[in-house]
């Protein structure tokens, strides 16, 4: 029996965010180059995407491509560029034939121009499908992300700023902030992804590494989210009171 079966349907995140992680040390354990890993990872992506798509999920949120990784071997960057393009075009038909929307967040601009190209082209075909909304981070970082809010407030002469003023100028100012965040690997930290969208957002953390991260991970890890109470800062007598 799939861990599906115990899945709430009314009760899902409307966004779930992941830190797709491990695909180089999945690679190694094969005694194979970091390039399968990534490859291997593109593979679950499908999967993930599609099985959120069938659940009915709104949206979510990958971490493709941190600014951070620029520092990476150039070899390795220049080889994630061109797995990432080659992504984009044969996945295409796919997210047409699933209804999912294609988007991003991060600065886009530092990326090879036939990246850009490839990716512009996708967002614009899918634009009108109504299913989830698929969120790649690229080129992302929150510390840059805020850092950029801030220069565009300033560059506007905005004087009174509120949570609600400031956010309008973040890259995510068009989606709703994750209410489940996944990290795979094992490792435990957020790796300055969505710093100021995580406020309240619940966190998930397992050792699958990301290849190994499949559809019933996935609900095992939707079972745990529907297994906690959210508060946002309220008492659970209050959050009780507000369900009768």
């Amino acid at each position: 029996m799939s861990l599906k079966d115990n899945i709430i349907k009314d009760q899902l995140p409307r966004h779930i965010a992941i830190i797709m992680d491990g695909n180089g040390r999945w690679a190694k354990k094969q005694g194979l180059l970091r390039m399968f890993g990534h490859k291997k990872g593109v593979e679950t992506v499908h999967e993930i995407t599609e099985t959120c798509a069938e659940l009915g999920i709104e949206y979510l949120t990958l971490y493709a491509f941190s600014t951070e990784n620029w520092n990476r071997p150039k070899e390795e960057v220049d080889a994630l560029m061109s797995l990432l393009v080659d992504t984009i075009e044969k996945e295409t038909p796919t997210l047409m034939k699933n209804n999912v929307r294609l988007t991003t967040i991060g600065d886009t601009s530092r990326l090879p121009e036939k990246a850009q190209t490839k990716f512009i082209n996708c967002i614009n075909q899918t634009a009108c499908n109504t299913g989830l909304v698929l969120v790649l981070a690229l080129s992302y970082s929150s510390r840059w992300e805020i850092v950029n809010a801030v220069k565009q407030i300033i560059d506007k002469g905005i004087k009174q700023i509120d949570e609600s003023t400031f956010a309008t100028f973040l890259t995510t100012s068009h989606i709703p902030d994750p209410d489940l965040l996944i990290r795979t690997s094992g490792e435990y930290r957020i790796s300055n992804f969505l710093l100021w969208q995580l406020a309240y957002t619940e966190l998930y953390f397992t050792d699958t590494l990301w290849p190994d991260f499949n559809k019933e991970e996935l609900y095992k890890a939707l079972i745990n989210y529907q297994n906690r109470e959210r508060r946002f800062g309220k008492t659970s007598e209050q959050i009780s009171n507000n369900t009768h």
